[in-house]
């Protein structure tokens, strides 16, 4: 017997955006991400900017990854390798299981666009808490990728063969 979702479920839903130079005004990437889940019917839990500081990030999605209402943590910036770069190594200790193939699609699919310099991208995604945190660059467009090629389709139930909302704490 089948028991096929058929009406979408939302997702309770985090955006974190890493930067030393944003702010809510400028913050282009982090309201896409807030746009982009609110049209397809998630719930916005909680949004904020942190400076590019491993301890920081740590602590804000440590607290969001402790909250049972937060099943989804999106994250933006951070990601390159400049010296202030830091996310991949904030994030990566938090992890119960990583998903490389968040990573390895997303440069694949960013390869189409913009060709050998996906390869600056570290781009990662893992569980923590029953909370699933997806980590994209910093630009609008590189979340834009994530967003339309990846993550819709995987916070949504109804996405055949599988996606990862059995998975986190809905």
């Amino acid at each position: 017997m089948s028991h096929a979702v058929k009406e979408f479920v939302p997702a309770n839903i985090a955006v974190l955006t890493v930067s030393d130079t944003r702010t809510e005004e400028t913050d282009t990437s982090g309201q896409y991400l807030v746009d982009a889940l609110k049209a397809e019917g998630h719930q916005l839990m909680a949004k904020e900017i942190v400076i590019d500081d491993k301890y920081k990030i740590r602590a804000t999605l440590s607290n969001w990854i402790a909250d049972e209402a937060i099943s989804v943590v999106l994250v933006t910036g951070g990601t390159g390798f400049t010296a202030r770069d830091t996310t991949p190594e904030a994030v990566k200790v938090l992890f119960d299981k990583e998903v490389e193939g968040f990573g390895e699609l997303f440069r694949q699919i960013s390869y189409q666009e913009i060709g050998t310099s996906t390869i600056q991208s570290r781009a990662l995604a893992g569980f923590a808490n029953r909370t699933v945190v997806f980590c994209m660059p910093g630009s609008t467009n590189a979340c834009k990728t994530a967003w339309t090629h990846i993550l819709q389709q995987q916070l949504d139930c109804r996405h055949k063969p599988c996606n990862f909302m059995p998975h986190i704490g809905v």
